[in-house]
């Protein structure tokens, strides 16, 4: 099976809201749920897991019924860290699903992943194991201190989704508690850190990941060239 872990555990901190940034409405919709959209609409995805922010379960489960939203699984409470909510989930799917199933680690607020996306971490991480998504490095970087050029040729930004099998992601979690890693910002960095491999799959620039006010704007302009005729 492919399972499709949502992270929906942060406060959205930087985004100086009232709610967290995945419960936003852009449209009208809730940031989280266009993002469970396009989960739900995928054909290669059988069930859909979300991790969410304490207290908003309620809220996740009435939108995602009111919404169609018919693949979900359960719904986790998050943790305190990104890493933490990531654990939850995955210990969580460990009571229901085999081992060797694919679990396509997703943010819920990287609303504009496409169906092209997901499929591509999908069949790489049939291929190789681990599939990251990324994109290439376009702009000029520098090492603030000291003052250094890293060379862009050699950078890989990533994005979600990120796809390993279960049983990769359960024992990559066991391995992080025992050698005290909790901070790690994502799944492939996590997994860099313990040594283990990573293979990159196909990502777009417009695979946005909405953190602070500029990038709702830019959510925006993408929904209104994506509708437009």
């Amino acid at each position: 099976m492919n399972i499709a872990l949502i992270i929906a555990g942060g406060v959205g901190m930087r985004m100086c809201q009232p709610i967290p940034k995945q419960f936003m409405e852009v449209n009208g919709i809730p940031i989280i749920m266009y993002t469970l959209r396009t989960f739900q609409d995928h054909p290669e995805i059988d069930k859909i897991e979300v991790v969410c922010l304490d207290g908003w379960q309620d809220w996740v489960k009435k939108h995602a019924e009111e919404g169609g939203i018919t693949k979900i699984s359960g719904i986790d409470q998050g943790g305190e860290t990104g890493q933490a909510s990531t654990r939850n989930g995955v210990m969580s799917l460990r009571e229901k699903f085999s081992p060797e199933d694919i679990v396509i680690i997703h943010s819920a607020n990287r609303p504009m992943v496409t169906a092209e996306i997901i499929s591509d971490c999908i069949s790489t991480c049939k291929k190789f194991g681990s599939a990251v998504t990324a994109i290439p490095c376009i702009d000029a970087m520098v090492y603030d201190q000291p003052l250094k050029v890293v060379p862009r040729e050699r950078l890989i930004r990533t994005q979600a989704p990120q796809a390993f099998r279960l049983s990769e992601l359960v024992s990559a979690h066991e391995e992080a508690l025992q050698k005290g890693i909790t901070g790690s910002v994502d799944s492939c960095t996590l997994m860099i850190e313990l040594g283990r491999n990573v293979v990159f799959s196909k990502g777009s620039e417009k695979n946005i990941k909405i953190t602070i006010s500029d990038d709702v704007d830019i959510f925006k302009a993408l929904l209104a060239i994506d509708s437009s005729p």
